[in-house]
C-alpha cells in the first residue's frame, strides 16, 4: 500500500495483527508496549498536546534517549499536525538552547531528570517554550511550569472522553505528503547546526523505497540502537513499525551487547564503529587462545575469504568449499552470529564509510550486513546494499524513487521526493544545497557504475591538500587506521603541510592489558603514552601501513592522545563525527610540535606532486 504521510504509518501499524509494538528495559525487566497500548497512548498524547496548545504546525522537541515514550511523543506530535525537532540527549544546555530557538519549539519532551536539568537552566532564554513535559519525573514537588508525561496522557484521554474521538481523526487525516514532519538539526562539524526541513512526504517515500528492496515483516524483531535523533535510526523505525516488526529500544551503547543476548533480534540499524570495536574484540580474544585454536582460526578466515563471492553473488559454492564452508560455520563463524544474539539475518550500516575490509570479514563470516547512503537531508537513504543486489566496496545501488547524478568536479548530486524541503530559517544555506534544477549537492565525492551502484571516494570539504598541491582523501586512510587493534580514532593531519601527520586516540581497553604484559608501570594514561615502548609500538603499526601508500600519503610523525574525543568538549558531532576544524584549534601546540623540524619544500617533491 502506498503511504503519503507518517500518519499514514501510524493508522497502518494499528491494523497489524500482532501482540507486542514495543519493548523496553525498565528495573532490569524488559516490558512490552502491546500494540492496543501503543493505538491509544498516541492518541491520548496527540489530544492531550492540543489540550495543552499545540496547534498545526507548532514545533514539540524531543530531549530524550531511545525509548517508547520518544515513538509516542513523534507519532503524537505528528498526529496532532505538529513539527517534531529531535535533540541529542548527549548535546549541552548551550547547543539545546540553540536549537529550541532556532525552531521555536513551543514544548519539549524530556526523558529524566538529567535531561530536566538542562531544559530548567536555559529556560529563562527560551521564550517560545510554554510546557515542559518529563517522563521520568524527580521526587517530590515538580517545578512550575512542569508536566509529567502520564499528566499529558491522562489530560488527553479526559478530553476524548467529552468530545470523543473524531477530532482526533479529522487532525490526523488533514496532513499532507507536503507538510512539514520534522526539522532535524544536522550536527554539523563546523559552526552552527542547520535545520533540515523534511515533510511527511519525503520520509514516508524513503520508508517505502527502502521496504521495496530491503523486505522486513511482522516476523521481525528490530533492535533500536543508534539514537532516534539520527535521521537513519528514525527512519529505520518508521519502517519497523509500518512492516510490523516488534521494535525493541537498546538501554544504551554499552548495554548492546547485552541487549543482543537478551532481545535476539532479527535486524538493526548500527555505524560501523560498532563493527570495528566487535572485530576487534574478536580478534583479541583470538590472540589469547592456544596456538592450536588460532590455527584453525586463520583457517576459517581463509575459507569466509574463497566463500565470499558466493556468499555476495547468491551463486551455489562448489562441494569442496561448501563442505569447508560448513566446517568453518560450526567451528568459527557461528560464535560471531552468537556474539549479535543469534538470529540476526540483516544488519544495516550507515552513518559513516563501512571499510571494504571490514565488510568482508562480517560478510564472510555470514553476517548480512548491507551498507547504505544516505544524509540527513535527503531522509536519508540514497542508495542501498540488500540481499539480492550489493557489491562490496560500494554503498549499493541507488533505490527506487531517488535520482543520482555525478557532477563535473566528481560531487554526488541526488534528486528526488526523498530531499528535503530546505533549512529552516536559513534560504542562503538552501540556496547553496539545492540547486535550481533541485539537485542536492551532498558534499560526497563519488562514482556511479553502469549497473547504478554507487561508491563513496571522499569528502568533498574534507580534502587534505598538502603543501606540493597533492590532495590527499584523509577517511580511507584513517579506515585503514582503525584496523589496528591498538589504534581507536585517528585524526590525520597534514593541510599544507609538507608531510602527513597523524593524532592517535588508542584503544586503551588493549594497550592497557598488554602494557601490564609487557611489563610496564603506569598509573595514568599519560604515563602510558608516554612510555618510550609503547611509542615503538605505535611506531611499528604505523610503519606497517605506510608500506602500502603512496609517498605523500605515509604518516611521519604522530602523537598518542590520553583520551578519545568528545561531544562534550565539542571535539565530535553526536553521529560521532570528527570536528576536523575544533580539533585543529584545540591542538595546535601538539600539531605544531609534530611540524617543528619541518624543512623547506623541496622542489624535487614539487615536480612530484
Amino acid at each position: 500500500m502506498t503511504i503519503q504521510t507518517l500518519n499514514d504509518i501510524y493508522r497502518l501499524t494499528c491494523r497489524i495483527e500482532r501482540p507486542v509494538a514495543m519493548k523496553f528495559k525498565k528495573n532490569g525487566v524488559w516490558v512490552d508496549t502491546t500494540l492496543v497500548q501503543f493505538r491509544d497512548l498516541v492518541r491520548h498524547l496527540a489530544t492531550g498536546l492540543r489540550v495543552l496548545g499545540v496547534k498545526a504546525g507548532d514545533r514539540v522537541a524531543i530531549l530524550s534517549e531511545n525509548r517508547p515514550e520518544w515513538a509516542l511523543t513523534d507519532f503524537g506530535t505528528l498526529a496532532a499536525a505538529g513539527v517534531s525537532v529531535p535533540i541529542y540527549p548527549t548535546l549541552l544546555g548551550w547547543q539545546v538552547e540553540y536549537i529550541i530557538n532556532d525552531s521555536g519549539a513551543v514544548a519539549v519532551i524530556a526523558s529524566t531528570e538529567e535531561q530536566l536539568q538542562k531544559l530548567l537552566e536555559i529556560r529563562d532564554h527560551c521564550p517560545s517554550i510554554h510546557n515542559i513535559v518529563v517522563c521520568d519525573p524527580p521526587a517530590g514537588p515538580l517545578p512550575a511550569g512542569v508536566r509529567t508525561f502520564a499528566d499529558v496522557i491522562t489530560l488527553g484521554e479526559q478530553c476524548e472522553r467529552g468530545e470523543g474521538t473524531a477530532r482526533f481523526e479529522e487532525i490526523l487525516n488533514s496532513c499532507t505528503a507536503g507538510d512539514l514532519a520534522t526539522i532535524v538539526y544536522t550536527s554539523g562539524t563546523t559552526g552552527n547546526p542547520k535545520g533540515a526541513m523534511l515533510t511527511h512526504g519525503n520520509i514516508a517515500s524513503n520508508v517505502e523505497s527502502v521496504l521495496s528492496v530491503l523486505p522486513i515483516t511482522s516476523t521481525d524483531t528490530a533492535l533500536s540502537i543508534l539514537p532516534l535523533s539520527h535521521i537513519l535510526e528514525r527512519t529505520a523505525d518508521f519502517g519497523y513499525f509500518f512492516a510490523g516488526a516488534c521494535v525493541a529500544y537498546a538501554e544504551s551503547v554499552v548495554k548492546v551487547s547485552d541487549n543482543l543476548q537478551e532481545i535476539h533480534p532479527t535486524v538493526f540499524a548500527a555505524v560501523p564503529r560498532l563493527f570495528e570495536k566487535m572485530r576487534a574484540r574478536i580478534m583479541e580474544t583470538v590472540s589469547t587462545q592456544s596456538a592450536g585454536k588460532q590455527k584453525v582460526f586463520r583457517w576459517a578466515l581463509q575459507v569466509a575469504e574463497e566463500r565470499l563471492p558466493y556468499r555476495v553473488e547468491k551463486r551455489t559454492m562448489p562441494l569442496l568449499l561448501g563442505w569447508k564452508s560448513a566446517f568453518a560455520d560450526r567451528l568459527v563463524f557461528h560464535k560471531i552470529g552468537e556474539r549479535l544474539g543469534g538470529r540476526v539475518r540483516c544488519v544495516l550500516s550507515g552513518g559513516a564509510p563501512l571499510s571494504a575490509e571490514l565488510a568482508a570479514f562480517f560478510i564472510g563470516a555470514g553476517v548480512e550486513i548491507m551498507e547504505g547512503y544516505g544524509l540527513t537531508e535527503t531522509s536519508p537513504v540514497i542508495s542501498l546494499n540488500t540481499p539480492s543486489r550489493r557489491r562490496i566496496g560500494t554503498v549499493g545501488p541507488v533505490i527506487p524513487g531517488v535520482e543520482v547524478r555525478i557532477a563535473d568536479d566528481g560531487e554526488i548530486l541526488t534528486r528526488g521526493p526523498h530531499v528535503m524541503k530546505g533549512y529552516y530559517n536559513n534560504p542562503e544555506a538552501t540556496a547553496q544545497a539545492i540547486d535550481a534544477d533541485g539537485w542536492f549537492h551532498t558534499g560526497d565525492i563519488g562514482e556511479l557504475d553502469p549497473d547504478n551502484f554507487l561508491r563513496i571516494t571522499d569528502r568533498k570539504k574534507d580534502i587534505i591538500i598538502n603543501a606540493y598541491g597533492k590532495n590527499i582523501a584523509p577517511q580511507p586512510l584513517e579506515g585503514l587506521l582503525k584496523s589496528s587493534p591498538y589504534i581507536g580514532t585517528p585524526v590525520l593531519i597534514g593541510d599544507r603541510r609538507k608531510y602527513m601527520a597523524a593524532l592517535i586516540v588508542p584503544n586503551f581497553e588493549k594497550l592497557e592489558r598488554d602494557a601490564v604484559g609487557m611489563g610496564i608501570t603506569f598509573s595514568t594514561r599519560e604515563e602510558l603514552i608516554a612510555h618510550e615502548q609503547i611509542k615503538h609500538l605505535f611506531q611499528e603499526e604505523l610503519d606497517r601501513f605506510n608500506k602500502n601508500l603512496d609517498r605523500q600519503e605515509k604518516i611521519r610523525k604522530f602523537t598518542l592522545l590520553p583520551r578519545d574525543f568528545t561531544i562534550e568538549e565539542d571535539e565530535i558531532t553526536p553521529s560521532l563525527k570528527v570536528k576536523r576544524k575544533m580539533v585543529d584549534r584545540k591542538y595546535k601546540q601538539m600539531i605544531d610540535a609534530m611540524y617543528a623540524d619541518e624543512d623547506l619544500v623541496d622542489v624535487s617533491e614539487l615536480r612530484r606532486a
